[in-house]
C-alpha cells in the first residue's frame, strides 16, 4: 500500500515538473496566475456536482445528497477517496506508458489554459496564434487516450480508446468549422484580441448557429450525455480508462 502511495506522489511530481517547466520557459509570473486558476478547480468540482444532480433528476433519483448540505461537499469527498485509494497496475501492461498516459492527457489539458485570458493582462502566454495553439494541444490529447488503451493490455480498453479517439477527431472538425466565422470577423488568432472585439457586441448574438454547433461538438469532445459512447456502457466497462483507478483515474477525469 505504501508503494502505491509513493507511486501516486511520483505521478503528481512529474505533472508539476512538466507544468512549471513550461511556465519557466515562458518566463511567467506563477504567483500572478495561480489565484485565478484555483477558482477554476473549484468550479470543476461544482460543475461535476451540478451534472450529477441533473442526471439524477433525469433518471428520477436524488443524486448526491448526503455529504454536506444538498450534497455540495460530495466532489471533495470523492477526490479524497480517489487520492487515498490503491493504484492498481495490470500485470501484463506496459507500466511506463500506462503511468505516463494520464499524466500526458492531464498536462495537455492544463496547457490549454496557458493562452486563455482570465482577465485583461492576466494570461500565461498572449501569443498571436493562440487559437491555433489551443486546437493543437487539445488534439494531442488523443495520443494519450490511444496509449492508455493499448498499454492496459485489455481488449475492451483498447477498443474503447479507438472509439474515443474516433469521436474526438471527428468532432474537432465541427469545432473548427464553428470557429471559422469568428476568425473571419476578427482576422486574428489571438484570443485576447478576439475577446476585445466583443466590447460592443458579443459574437454569440449574430453567430448563434456557430454557438449551437460549438456547444454540440463540445459535448461530444468531453464525453457528456448523449455523446458518452466511449464509456461503452453496453459492455459494462468504462472505456479506455477501465484499468485505471485512484489518482490515475482522477487525472483522466479532470482532463475531460
Amino acid at each position: 500500500m505504501l508503494l502505491f502511495f509513493y507511486l501516486q506522489f511520483i505521478l503528481f511530481f512529474i505533472f508539476f515538473i512538466l507544468l512549471f517547466g513550461y511556465f519557466i520557459i515562458l518566463d511567467v509570473d506563477i504567483l500572478k496566475i495561480l489565484p485565478p486558476l484555483i477558482p477554476i478547480l473549484l468550479l470543476v468540482a461544482l460543475f461535476t456536482l451540478f451534472e450529477r444532480k441533473i442526471l439524477g433528476s433525469i433518471q428520477r433519483r436524488r443524486g448526491p445528497n448526503v455529504v454536506g448540505i444538498w450534497g455540495i461537499l460530495q466532489p471533495f469527498a470523492d477526490a479524497l477517496k480517489l487520492i487515498f485509494k490503491e493504484t492498481i497496475i495490470p500485470g501484463l501492461s506496459n507500466i511506463f506508458l500506462f503511468i505516463m498516459s494520464p499524466v500526458l492527457v492531464f498536462t495537455l489539458s492544463w496547457l490549454s489554459w496557458s493562452i486563455i485570458p482570465l482577465d485583461y493582462g492576466i494570461v500565461l502566454s498572449d501569443i498571436n496564434l493562440g487559437l491555433l495553439f489551443l486546437f493543437s494541444v487539445s488534439s494531442l490529447g488523443v495520443y494519450g487516450i490511444i496509449i492508455s488503451g493499448w498499454s492496459s493490455n485489455n481488449k475492451y480498453a483498447f477498443l474503447g480508446s479507438l472509439r474515443a479517439a474516433a469521436q474526438f477527431i471527428s468532432y474537432e472538425v465541427s469545432i473548427g468549422i464553428s470557429i471559422m466565422p469568428i476568425l473571419i470577423c476578427t482576422s486574428t488568432f489571438n484570443i485576447t484580441n478576439i475577446v476585445q472585439f466583443q466590447d460592443n457586441l458579443w459574437f454569440f448574438l449574430p453567430l448563434w448557429p456557430s454557438l449551437l454547433l460549438f456547444f454540440i461538438a463540445a459535448l461530444a469532445e468531453t464525453n457528456r450525455v448523449p455523446f458518452d459512447l466511449p464509456e461503452a456502457e453496453s459492455e459494462l466497462v468504462s472505456g479506455y480508462n477501465v484499468e485505471y483507478a485512484a489518482t490515475t483515474f482522477v487525472l483522466f477525469f479532470l482532463s475531460e
